[in-house]
């Protein structure tokens, strides 16, 4: 069962939403089980996940890194939408953690099943 479900749709950098994102779900972690937390990347928030960022050009600290955490935390139920990685024409190689590709209908049958869903 889901507890809470992390939506990221905002790009991480430009603002402070997914870093505040980021923390919010690592603070969860001491509240939660981790398979009661779920993650979710859809839209312009798989921008998060991409290895080798240099945000220091924009004077920018590199906070996505946090993002390996979820290993140490063992929060498993972390998702990619699959229709965001064509329309972006990414691959999920390249990315700092590894997540299940689900398609959109299959990603919000699963927001769906959430207690709460905190979106950033």
């Amino acid at each position: 069962m889901i507890k809470l479900a992390f939506i990221f749709r905002q790009a991480p950098y430009g603002s402070s939403i997914s870093r505040e994102g980021i923390d919010t779900l690592l603070a969860a972690t001491a509240f939660c089980n981790e398979d009661e937390i779920a993650v979710f990347f859809i839209d312009d928030g798989i921008f998060n996940l991409i290895a080798n960022q240099n945000p220091t050009l924009i004077l920018q600290k590199d906070f996505t890194q946090s993002l390996k955490l979820l290993d140490l935390y063992d929060i498993e139920n972390r998702y990619i939408c699959e229709n965001t990685l064509q329309q972006y024409g990414l691959d999920d190689t390249d990315f700092i953690l590894s997540c299940k590709k689900i398609d959109r209908s299959s990603l919000i049958k699963k927001v769906k099943l959430a207690e709460k869903v905190l979106t950033f």
